[in-house]
C-alpha cells in the first residue's frame, strides 16, 4: 500500500503548507502523518483485541476484520489532500475527503487494486469509514472523531516539527484507558486528566500555531494569488498559451481524478 503512486505522493504535500514559511522547521509532510496515524490505530486496536475481544456479533467487542479495516483508513485517511490542501480547496472547490473516497474505490488507482486484493468490497467498506457511514462507531470514532488517531498524531507531529511544546499531552495513558462499546469508543474516568491536558494541548495549538497570524496571512496571499489568476483566466485577460497547463482542468471545473493526482506542494510552487 505504502509503495502506491497515490500515496508516495503525500511525500510531496507539507501537513502544515504555509505555516512553513512561519515555523521554519515544519516541513514534514501528510506521508509521515499517515504513518503516524496508523501507528497510533495499530496500538489502539492491540489494546483493543488483547483487553475487549469479540465474544458475540454487535457486543462491541473487537476482532480481525475491524482490525484491518481500520488500519487501511488509518494509512489512507488523508491521501485526498491536495497542494496546500485548504487553500487549494477553497478556490476550486475541491473536498479531500471526497476525493480520497474516489481514490479508494476507483479501479483505476494502484491504492484500489491492493485493497481488492482482501475482497471485491473491501475499498468500499474502508470509504465508508472515511465517510462516517461504516456500521461500527468504533473504527470510525478511531478515525475520526474529537479524541481520535489522526488529532493525537498530528498534535505530536506539529508540535515537534513547530519547535513548540503546546502539543504535547501523555497519549500512553489516553491509549490505556481507551474502551470499546456498542455505541463507539469510551475513556475510564482514571484517564481524565490525561483526556483534559488533550484538550487543553489542542486549543493551545490552534491559538499559537495554526491560528498564528503570520501564517494565516500567508494563506490569504496564497489564496488570492490562486484566485487572481483563475480569474485572469476566466476573462480571458490572458492567452491559454499562458495558463500552465496542470492548472486548466481546475480552471475549467473538469478535473478529473488523474488530474488532480498530478499535482503536490512542488508542482504548485514551480507552477507560479
Amino acid at each position: 500500500m505504502i509503495n502506491t503512486s497515490e500515496f508516495q505522493r503525500l511525500r510531496r504535500i507539507k501537513q502544515l503548507g504555509t505555516t512553513s514559511l512561519t515555523f521554519h522547521g515544519a516541513e514534514h509532510s501528510r506521508f509521515g502523518h499517515c504513518l503516524g496515524v496508523y501507528e497510533i490505530t495499530r496500538r489502539i486496536c492491540d489494546n483493543f483485541e488483547r483487553n475487549y475481544p469479540t465474544q458475540a456479533p454487535g457486543d462491541g467487542g473487537w476482532d480481525d476484520h475491524e482490525r484491518l479495516v481500520a488500519l487501511c483508513a488509518a494509512l489512507l485517511h488523508d491521501i485526498g489532500h491536495g497542494p496546500y490542501s485548504h487553500t487549494f480547496e477553497h478556490i476550486f472547490h475541491t473536498d479531500h475527503e471526497a476525493l480520497t473516497v474516489q481514490i479508494l474505490t476507483s479501479p483505476e488507482t494502484e491504492v484500489n487494486q491492493v485493497l481488492q486484493q482482501v475482497s471485491p468490497d473491501f475499498p468500499a467498506q474502508v470509504a465508508a469509514v472515511i465517510q462516517k457511514t461504516y456500521p461500527n462507531p468504533q473504527v470510525v470514532q478511531m478515525i475520526s472523531s474529537q479524541i481520535d488517531a489522526d488529532r493525537m498524531d498530528y498534535l505530536l507531529r506539529d508540535s515537534y516539527f513547530t519547535g513548540t511544546n503546546y502539543g504535547n499531552f501523555d497519549l500512553t495513558r489516553i491509549l490505556r484507558v481507551m474502551k470499546p462499546y456498542q455505541g463507539g469508543i469510551t475513556f475510564a474516568m482514571e484517564g481524565m486528566h490525561a483526556v483534559e491536558d488533550y484538550i487543553v494541548s489542542r486549543f493551545q495549538m490552534y491559538m499559537q500555531v495554526y491560528f498564528h497570524p503570520v501564517s494565516r496571512s500567508m494563506e490569504v496571499i496564497l489564496d488570492r494569488l490562486l484566485e487572481r489568476a483563475n480569474d485572469l483566466y476566466q476573462s480571458h485577460a490572458v492567452d491559454a498559451e499562458a495558463t500552465p497547463v496542470m492548472l486548466l482542468p481546475f480552471f475549467n471545473n473538469n478535473f478529473t481524478l488523474h488530474d488532480y493526482l498530478r499535482l503536490d506542494d512542488g508542482v504548485l510552487k514551480h507552477l507560479f
